[in-house]
């Protein structure tokens, strides 16, 4: 069986490495092949023993499945770099986190190719689990497909036929997650600006103690500074996702929480989950001023 990846960034990495014992023929590209990371891109091949394509076109040419792991903001893009070879057999996973409009449109760019287009959102992180990641998966795949995919131990759920359907779902719960990790990133650091972070912090302690104090919020800082950039990405797709769904103010809500994303993401910083809080607030304090004084 022959695999191709549109995207070999963490997703499709993760997903190469954990099918790598599985008698399967893996390719895949990605647009920044060539740039300044070319050479991390051939180690993670040569570890995964994924042959690289020099375009979306060849890497897609012969494979039975082809899954599209590319940026949110990208997604429509790579689908029209193959609308012209897909052919029908083909299976076109799109797991990139856009809302259930931009998978509706790119199902429907597709159509003509005859290829089948599935909707898959994935429900955790790839990093330690690959493709036995928790997956929602809408579209028709029943029969054949969804074969495979018990056959190769994906960890997947189907949840409808209707295109959409699983996005939609990912969609609504990153509104509550990436918020909560956003809200948290921003009192915290005001409640350090204003000088009452003692008080703040035994304030919400012992109001939400279920929570688990201070595992939470450095968890929190670790999520928004290690991937803010790329959650916020997703983020203005869940708000792409609200202003379908007739929520101008959910609109509104998931843009403020792609911006603080955006902001923290872009300082740099790594931190770790089990770093100190305060050391957290500190360094991220510290990045903020620099950035905003350069």
């Amino acid at each position: 069986m022959r695999i191709a990846f549109i995207g070999f960034g963490e997703a499709g990495r993760a997903f190469a490495a954990s099918l790598r014992n599985r008698n399967l023929s893996i390719s895949a590209y990605d647009v920044q092949f060539g740039g300044p990371d070319d050479a991390a891109f051939r180690v993670a091949a040569h570890e995964r023993n994924v042959k690289l394509a020099d375009s979306a076109e060849a890497a897609v040419a012969d494979a039975d499945w082809v899954f599209s792991a590319v940026t949110a903001a990208d997604s429509l893009e790579a689908a029209r770099s193959v609308s012209e070879v897909l052919k029908p057999g083909q299976v076109y996973f799109d797991i990139n986190s856009v809302s259930a409009g931009r998978k509706k449109e790119t199902a429907a760019l597709l159509g003509p190719s005859g290829a089948t287009y599935v909707d898959v959102a994935v429900m955790a992180p790839v990093d330690s689990r690959g493709h036995q990641t928790p997956l929602l998966v809408a579209g028709p795949v029943e029969g054949e497909i969804a074969a495979g995919l018990s056959r190769l131990g994906f960890g997947f759920e189907l949840v409808g036929k209707e295109i959409g359907g699983a996005t939609a779902i990912k969609m609504v719960r990153s509104l509550f997650v990436k918020g909560l990790e956003a809200i948290t990133v921003q009192a915290l650091l005001a409640a350090d600006a204003a000088g009452c972070f003692d008080n703040v912090y035994a304030s919400l302690s012992g109001s939400y103690p279920k929570l688990g104090w201070p595992e939470f919020p450095t968890y929190n800082f670790e999520r928004v500074t290690r991937h803010g950039l790329r959650r916020a990405a997703e983020m203005r797709e869940c708000a792409a996702s609200m202003k379908e769904l007739g929520f101008p103010a959910g609109f509104a809500l998931a843009d403020a929480i792609a911006d603080l994303q955006q902001e923290i993401g872009s300082l740099g910083i790594r931190l770790d989950p089990g770093d100190d809080l305060t050391d957290a607030l500190a360094t991220v304090g510290r990045m903020r001023a620099a950035a905003s004084s350069s």
